[in-house]
This record gives structure tokens, C-alpha cells and sequence, in this order.
């Protein structure tokens, strides 16, 4: 059973290849602003978290699928998509981008609770048989460390570590332990939560043990160029 990644994530790439699973890589060509903005306005209203990332993550894994059936009609296996945005006071923060930025943002959530929304879609392809998909939202809530000092965080930023992740945090690396506690799936913060994906291909009849170790074919497989998706 072969798996791909419809992301360019380290963090997903990292997440997979930590539970046995080393997949094919492809990097989704979605618009993602213009998806949301599509659907907003036809809905007048704003999307909220949960289904903003869900949302992102079906028109990404499908993006995938479709070209997989193209370039790789013998492929036979899932295709796992995601995406991920972190609410705190009721904003939504993506990617601070700039270390001006990065810094606010740790100032306002020192001491604070937020909740990292992760969508998920898992899209059954085999030759010769329609897609199939089943799709889930899964949230964790992060407490941020009180006695974080103005100079952590100005070392931290510093690093440049913020800069690319949705909330300006990682839990798995230089982040981690200004993070007092996380409650729900811990992966979920990584980037998936790998017990909803487990759970997805268990409704499409896959066993996820029969995904361990599942070899990508060199010629649909696309380098990872640092840029999540």
C-alpha cells in the first residue's frame, strides 16, 4: 500500500516518516487565498477555523489525487492532505513571516490557551476504481508557559524557527519547552494528527500497519523545498 503526501511540510514529512511511513511527496497547486475567498463570498460568511482548514486540506489531497490518476495510473494507495491554522483570543494567526511580527504574537499569548485546528482528508486511488474519501478536523489546545521573559523571546525569533509555522511555535523543537501543556493529539500541533489519519483510513478499509514503510515511486515523487503546504 503506498502513501502520498499532497504537502511539502518537514513537519508532515517528519510526523510520517516517525510512524513507519515514508511516502511520495507532491506539492498540491491550490490557490489557497483565492479557495477561501471563492467560498466566503458565494456563502456570505466567514468561514470559521474548523472549516477553513478542512476545506484547504479536501481541495489539496483531491489536487493531488487528480494528478496522480494522470502521471501514475498504476499507482494504488492514499493520499493524505492537511492543513492547519492557531486561534487564540478569537483571531486567527497564520505564519507571523516577519520577527517584528513573531515577537507581538509571543507577547500576547504568554500565559494564554489557544487551540490549533488541523483538517484532514485521506482519498482512497486505485486503477480502474473512483476516488474515495473520508475527511476530519481534529483540535489541541496549547497553554503557553507565564514566565517566558521579553529576551526568551527575542533569542527564540531570533533563530528564525517562528517565522514559518502557523501561531509563531513549534512544540517539537526550540518552541517546546516554553509550551506548558497540550491537550489533545500531540501531533495534531506538530502539523497532523496522526491518529485522525489513522482513523480515516480505517473507515476506507486500509489498516494503517499496512502503510508502514511504504516505498514512493522515484519518478512521482517531488523534492521538499522547505515551503509548507
Amino acid at each position: 500500500m503506498r502513501v502520498c503526501l499532497a504537502s511539502t511540510s518537514p513537519a508532515r514529512l517528519m510526523l510520517m516518516r516517525q510512524a513507519g511511513i515514508e511516502p511520495l511527496l507532491r506539492a498540491p497547486d491550490v490557490d489557497e487565498e483565492a479557495v477561501i475567498d471563492e467560498v466566503q463570498e458565494r456563502e456570505a460568511r466567514i468561514l470559521p477555523p474548523d472549516e477553513h482548514v478542512l476545506l484547504l486540506a479536501r481541495r489539496k489531497a483531491a489536487d493531488v489525487a487528480v494528478s496522480l490518476v494522470r502521471d501514475l495510473p498504476d499507482f494504488d494507495g492514499v493520499v493524505v492532505g492537511g492543513d492547519s491554522m492557531f486561534e487564540i483570543d478569537g483571531q486567527v494567526l497564520g505564519k507571523p513571516l516577519r520577527p517584528e511580527i513573531a515577537v507581538a504574537r509571543w507577547e500576547q499569548m504568554r500565559g494564554k490557551t489557544g487551540v490549533l485546528h488541523s483538517g484532514h482528508s485521506v482519498i482512497r486511488v486505485r486503477p480502474g476504481q473512483p476516488a474515495r474519501e473520508e475527511h476530519a478536523v481534529a483540535a489541541a489546545a496549547v497553554t503557553f508557559v507565564s514566565d517566558i521573559s521579553d529576551a526568551e523571546i527575542a533569542a527564540y525569533v531570533a533563530t528564525g524557527e517562528p517565522l514559518q509555522v502557523a501561531g509563531a511555535f513549534t512544540v517539537d523543537s526550540l518552541g517546546g519547552p516554553f509550551i506548558e501543556r497540550v491537550d489533545g493529539d500531540p501531533s495534531t500541533v506538530v502539523g497532523m494528527s496522526l491518529s485522525t489519519v489513522r482513523r480515516l483510513c480505517n473507515a476506507l478499509g486500509i489498516a494503517w500497519t499496512d502503510l508502514w514503510r511504504s516505498a514512493p515511486s522515484r519518478s512521482g515523487s517531488a523534492p521538499d523545498d522547505g515551503a509548507s503546504s
